[in-house]
């Protein structure tokens, strides 16, 4: 196996039941797949013990499986992403949500990807062949393909899902990327990939089906459906 390392990054926000459950499922098939990795969970102060319980699971994974670091309050996915890339110690980031939303079944396909093609990027699609969402209203899918369209019509990113949030990146990459970007929020993902495209950086694609969440309350509202389309607005003329 080579010296690469993977640090897979779980922002969490009352995450508590789900917790234990995705870890679970990344350390199983990141143990099938042989490949180097950590768990850095960025928990941003929810008041539900969600850091009480990854403490509870690094008892039983060890230390160097699993790595906190917690924040004092809620600060938004941007910079969880910011505190997670500065405490990784691999050299390629997987981001995922804490939620059960995106299958760690999945990262063996994204690291594969990467690997073959040399890529600087790996992102999950719910729109190419076998990619889809389950669990969703009619509501909610027309909102999310709408947003998408939107998006691939005003900005290009050379992506089918600009919106996902379940993708792999050199870190060099991220770090780049990170300190290119003026979004917060949801909108932080999608303009990722917008400047992923302005620096040339390589970008794969590997389907996947989107769960909606088992425990706990989604935290897509009014207010972000506004922001998206604001910011979205801002990169359409600054992109």
């Amino acid at each position: 196996m080579s010296g690469d390392k993977y640090s897979i990054l779980l922002p969490t926000y009352n995450e508590k039941d789900n917790l234990p459950i995705i870890i679970w499922l990344i350390v199983k098939h990141m143990k099938l797949s042989g490949y180097n990795y950590e768990i850095i969970v960025i928990d941003d102060g929810s008041p539900d013990g969600t850091l009480d319980v990854a403490k509870d699971l690094q008892k039983i994974y060890g230390e160097k499986k699993i790595v906190l670091r917690p924040r004092e309050k809620k600060l938004g996915l941007g910079t969880a992403y910011i505190h997670g890339v500065k405490h990784a110690s691999g050299n390629f980031i997987v981001i995922l949500d804490a939620d059960l939303s995106h299958h760690p079944k999945y990262i063996p396909d994204f690291i594969d990807l990467q690997k073959r093609e040399n890529l600087d990027i790996v992102s999950g699609t719910r729109y190419r062949e076998n990619g889809g969402v389950y669990g969703w209203d009619f509501k909610r899918k027309l909102i999310s393909r709408g947003a998408n369209y939107l998006s691939q019509i005003l900005l290009r990113p050379g992506a089918s899902d600009l919106t996902g949030s379940f993708r792999l990146y050199r870190k060099d990459v991220l770090t780049k990327l990170i300190s290119q970007c003026v979004s917060k929020g949801y909108v932080f993902q999608m303009e990722m990939l917008v400047r992923a495209r302005q620096n040339n950086f390589t970008i794969g694609e590997i389907p996947i089906t989107f769960v909606d969440r088992l425990y706990g309350q989604s935290k897509l509202g009014g207010t972000e459906i506004f922001q998206f389309a604001k910011n979205l607005l801002y990169l359409f003329a600054t992109t």
